[in-house]
């Protein structure tokens, strides 16, 4: 994008009598996504859902910069059917989690859980519990954390407590308080892009790691956030489950060296 035939940043400002000019690329045709041998730890699988322990690092979907090495991809590579009611470039996928988001994930089968899982999301009947350690000593022992969340105004790839933005809900409760962090059991009552990230931020308390978000911290390559539990209804018959999943070793590791 040229303003007065120069590029421009996104925070420039225009005025009357500047001349914008822009070039739309053409759209990209979307690719299906292959199937890849990848490795996952399934927690629990039939024939209408699979729940996994994602590791971090691995990103759900494909995406600009991830045409392979995704949850998708390893989906795929497991065989048999999988719901193509989240698009077809994202076969399976019922919700996500972040690259750097270790922790429990469902994947639906065939379009019917996917549209029933979903409903319970909506519904908040599926819910999702994370363990998080954030920065500083938390004085509350528990709180509701709310704020709209929308796109920050002018670092368009994060997201920040904005006024217009959608409402945004997490719980939380202190697990445990060592030194200057704080571990914490996170639940989502809504669920938008970095929620719980964006949340600790804004109240001064960003997640351990995560640097994107004001939580940077030496020698730690991604945001201390694990997705331990997940309750749900299985479609079919309609029992409730409950998944939990250990945190992994650089997030036990991490715990356990603060002072």
């Amino acid at each position: 994008m040229l303003v007065n035939g120069k590029p421009s940043r996104p925070s420039d400002r225009v005025a009357a009598g500047d001349v914008v000019e822009f070039h739309v690329p053409k759209p990209r045709e979307a690719r299906s996504a292959a199937a890849e041998e990848i490795p996952l730890d399934i927690v629990y699988e039939d024939s209408d859902l699979v729940v996994i322990n994602k590791p971090a690092g691995m990103v759900v979907h494909p995406a600009p910069g991830h045409h392979s090495g995704t949850l998708v991809h390893a989906l795929l590579g497991l065989g048999g059917e999988w719901s193509a009611a989240g698009g077809e470039t994202r076969p399976g996928i019922v919700h996500r989690l972040d690259k750097g988001t270790s922790g429990l994930i469902v994947a639906a089968r065939n379009d019917v859980s996917h549209r029933a899982l979903a409903t319970q999301l909506s519904d908040r009947a599926l819910s999702r519990t994370y363990l998080a350690i954030v920065r500083g000593r938390m004085k509350s022992d528990a709180g509701d954390l709310e704020g709209p969340i929308g796109r920050h105004p002018r670092e368009r790839k994060r997201m920040a407590v904005v006024a217009g933005g959608r409402y945004a809900r997490t719980r939380y409760e202190v697990v445990e308080r060592r030194g200057t962090h704080t571990l914490l059991r996170c639940d989502l009552d809504t669920g938008r892009t970095h929620q719980i990230r964006v949340h600790l931020a804004a109240l001064g308390h960003p997640v351990a790691g995560d640097s994107e978000y004001g939580g940077r911290e030496a020698g730690v390559a991604r945001p201390m956030l694990h997705a331990w539990r997940l309750r749900l209804r299985l479609p079919r018959s309609g029992v409730e489950m409950t998944f939990e999943a250990s945190p992994p070793r650089d997030f036990e590791d991490f715990w356990a060296s603060v002072p």
